[in-house]
């Protein structure tokens, strides 16, 4: 099954260090969306940011070349690659710390008229809070790209009211003790900052999409085999654009391509846990 939907990730690349491992894996939330994006037939998938010069920068492009994922934007400046320390419990991922992006977080992917050029070739931009691209979304609105951003589960008030303006699709996860009217009032929130579409991640409890006039409800898909859940919430956001934007440009009424891109993108949130790392591509580390 493929999607004529053509998608980009700008921002984060970071390796996963899985320390009761020795083992690396590539990820990164905008990287991520955009080899998710390939695996499930996007007519484009590419990727935009900058990479470091050391082994887990080689790594990580050499993957992304292996998954057939679109670099020709991508930027090395010589310094560390985005690197995250994590290990596993119970299958669920515990985060032990970052160098807070390497040298992307040191740097700057300013976006002149060719990359802005570039950028309009594609359907959707995914980008996210750690990605270090806020200041860049503005001129993303303006070339009339639709941009769909994940927001952190620290992002303060003010942050998100300061981004989410520039915003399409904005997603955010909420695994806590959050219930279903104070997931609603957010929802409700983030939508009345400028996205047509807001979108909760619940774990267990499964998802919640809002587009300004109704609430729609995905319950989970069962996994058959859960390795890991690193790269659940990035695919989760993956399959929905693609079938959501594919299913209007087919002329599917809104609500029901809602409807129908939350069930695809449970069930390939439900197959990506069944994946080491985010999504494969594991190497050892000394």
């Amino acid at each position: 099954m493929g999607f004529d939907v053509s998608i980009l990730g700008f921002g984060d690349n970071v390796v996963d260090r899985y320390e009761h491992l020795g083992v690396m894996y590539p990820g990164g939330n905008a990287v991520n969306v955009a080899v998710y994006g390939r695996r499930l037939g996007a007519a484009r998938s590419a990727y935009m940011g900058i990479f470091g010069t050391d082994d887990a920068a080689e790594h990580v492009i050499g993957s992304l070349v292996d998954e057939g994922v679109e670099l020709v934007r991508c930027r090395q400046e010589v310094g560390e690659n985005g690197a995250s320390s994590v290990t596993v419990e119970a299958g669920e991922r515990v985060f032990l710390g970052s160098n807070q992006g390497g040298i992307r977080g040191r740097s700057r992917y300013v976006l002149d008229r060719f990359a802005l050029e570039y950028v309009r070739g594609f359907d959707v931009l995914h980008t996210g809070s750690y990605c270090f691209t806020e200041r860049e979304l503005p001129l993303v609105r303006a070339a009339g790209v639709p941009v769909s951003f994940d927001f952190s589960e620290d992002s303060v008030d003010a942050y998100v009211e300061d981004v989410a303006p520039f915003v399409d699709f904005a997603f955010y996860s909420a695994e806590g003790e959050a219930g279903d009217e104070m997931v609603g009032e957010r929802l409700r929130w983030l939508c009345s900052l400028g996205p047509g579409i807001a979108v909760v991640t619940r774990g267990e409890r499964g998802s919640v999409a809002f587009d300004g006039d109704r609430f729609f409800e995905q319950p989970i898909k069962p996994a058959t085999t859960v390795r890991d859940t690193m790269g659940a919430g990035d695919s989760f956001i993956a399959s929905f654009l693609l079938g959501y934007l594919d299913a209007c440009k087919r002329g599917e009424a809104r609500d029901e391509a809602i409807a129908r891109a939350l069930d695809g993108a449970a069930a390939f949130a439900a197959e990506v846990c069944g994946i080491e790392g985010a999504w494969g591509h594991p190497k050892r580390f000394a």
